[in-house]
């Protein structure tokens, strides 16, 4: 039976939270954990053997907010680094799109910088954003550009991201709202955009996750639960409304484990607080565990 490791997030930054658009999301992993996702991973084949919580001692802690996210990617990359080399699947439970750093810095460390590391970025957003594009200057919406060697070098050299990830590796799934400085920029890298059809078909996603498996050895499938209609992520801090049910995602899903190259797989940004809170908790649960049952079924099959 596949282990498996769960890297579970109570912070953005490491730091304490200033921004009550983060309060909801540092209680995901605590709330996957107390609404039984152990044992639904349990029931779909797989065994949670490994719970690390990466988090910076106080005297870790900078002022630069920049710093402080390369120092907790570090540590969370340290986790997936000791899952690979375990032979576990390392899963980001909880955490933002920001953590997307350590977790390809992590692949990188464990896989060898010969390795061929792709990202499957399932998202409403590009996350693609600098600080020269960025209207907001939201760091929550730069990380693929810094993986990507774009912006923030030292976020990601903290962060032990040795080199950065070639975009022609990059494909975004949905990316429905984009901005439009951001997406000039996507445009003029190798980044593929895959949207879905008309009735959301999946062909066309299904195509690009092909095309990428081919070009890669191994891929990390990313989830920010905003892809999903606004309607099951009602609290999210980045709702979009127009998007796909959770059922077409959870066929992405399974597309991309399929292909047996998966490395590594996370849902990030659920808020399970409030009144909304139980739909975003319920929806991420279920891509969680209908994502885990594919990647450890593909697993054991030696696909």
């Amino acid at each position: 039976m596949p282990d498996v490791h769960f890297i579970a997030l109570h912070t953005v930054n490491g730091a304490p939270e200033r921004s009550d658009r983060y309060t909801g999301l540092i209680d995901a992993a605590d709330a996957y954990l107390a609404n039984g996702i152990v044992e639904r991973i349990a029931n779909a084949g797989g065994s949670v053997t490994t719970i690390v919580e990466p988090a910076l001692a106080d005297e870790e802690i900078a002022g630069d907010q920049i710093v402080n996210l390369g120092r907790l990617n570090a540590k969370i990359a340290a986790g997936v680094v000791a899952a690979v080399d375990s032979g576990a699947a390392p899963v980001l439970l909880g955490g933002t799109c920001s953590h997307l750093v350590g977790m390809i810095a992590g692949f990188q460390q464990a896989y060898g910088p010969e390795a061929r590391i792709g990202l499957l970025w399932l998202d409403a957003h590009g996350d693609f954003n600098t600080p020269r594009t960025s209207y907001s200057g939201m760091l929550g919406g730069m990380p693929v550009a810094v993986t990507a060697g774009l912006c923030f070098p030292v976020w990601r050299e903290l962060a032990g991201q040795r080199a950065p990830l070639p975009t022609n590796r990059i494909v975004m799934v949905d990316v429905r709202n984009l901005d439009d400085r951001e997406e000039v920029l996507i445009r003029a890298t190798d980044v593929t955009i895959a949207r879905f059809g008309d009735d959301f078909d999946s062909a066309p996603v299904e195509a690009a996750i092909d095309r990428l498996a081919a070009e890669c050895d191994w891929i990390y499938v990313h989830v920010d639960a905003d892809i999903l209609d606004a309607s099951l992520q009602p609290n999210h801090p980045t709702a979009e409304p127009n998007g796909p049910d959770l059922q077409t995602v959870i066929d992405v899903l399974d597309h991309a484990f399929a292909t047996g190259k998966a490395c590594g797989f996370g849902v990030v940004s659920v808020n399970p607080n409030g009144a909304e809170g139980r739909v975003s908790l319920q929806s991420g649960s279920e891509m969680v565990v209908a994502g885990m049952k594919a990647w450890l079924t593909n697993r054991e099959r030696g696909v």
